[in-house]
């Protein structure tokens, strides 16, 4: 079951949909307007503004309103516990493959050994 509190589980979430990750992918390249960011998505204005309170309740972007404009930017810490999560993953992996190439290794070694 999806823990609502853990961060890395808000984070996946909020990544989860790709409304969203374009939304991250422009802000990536500097602050955006609610409208900039809604302008290349075919939705409504009160859907894109969901799509930013998920993203910022993962803590991915903040906003702030100056007078009738809410400007928002991404969060990087946010993104880092994902790209952490994954990194510690992709270790893991290459650990794996590591020892998969050494024993198949020493199993050819032995396999010449014996005249094979």
């Amino acid at each position: 079951m999806l823990n609502k509190h853990d961060p890395l589980d808000l984070a996946f979430q909020a990544l989860a949909d790709g409304s969203r990750r374009a939304m991250l992918a422009r802000l990536a390249r500097g602050p955006a307007s609610v409208s900039e960011l809604a302008q290349p998505l075919s939705m409504s204005l009160p859907a894109v503004m969901q799509h930013l309170s998920v993203l910022e309740g993962a803590g991915l972007v903040r906003s702030q309103k100056a007078g009738r404009t809410r400007t928002c930017n991404i969060e990087p810490a946010g993104l880092s516990l994902a790209e952490q999560w994954i990194n510690q993953r992709r270790q893991e992996w290459e650990g794996h493959f590591d020892r998969l190439g050494e024993y198949l290794n020493t199993l050819k070694a032995e396999g010449d050994g014996n005249g094979k």
